[in-house]
């Protein structure tokens, strides 16, 4: 009877120390997922930053870009060389300014 005894008491232990690695487990694993889903502050600011500067920067290439093409292609066709263009560039970087300043605003509470 004590080598049914003594084999219970081994089976009770190791029973108690993998219930004790299991609950060690399941809290770094509560850990880890509290840790990941908490938002990273620093993050998301630089991240927003970024996109509204790479989105005002490409706003206003696009446009100064458009408005030259625009206005070289009607010299090449009026035989106005360069006046066209220059006008175009010119409203072509007011167009571009004028798009910065719209993706640059600050956001009103109910606007997207």
């Amino acid at each position: 009877m004590s080598d049914e005894d003594e084999e219970d008491a081994e089976r009770a232990a190791l029973n108690a120390r993998l219930e004790k690695l299991n609950a060690a487990l399941r809290k770094v694993d509560e850990e880890q997922a509290a840790e990941a889903a908490a938002p990273r502050t620093e993050r998301k600011g630089f991240t927003k930053a970024m996109r509204v500067g790479l989105n005002a920067f490409s706003e206003f290439v696009g446009a100064v870009l458009v408005s030259a093409v625009i206005g070289w292609q009607a010299d090449k066709w009026l035989g106005t060389t360069p006046w066209l263009l220059i006008v175009m560039l010119g409203l072509g970087v007011a167009a571009g300014f004028w798009n910065v300043y719209r993706v640059a605003k600050p956001k009103e509470p109910g606007e997207d």
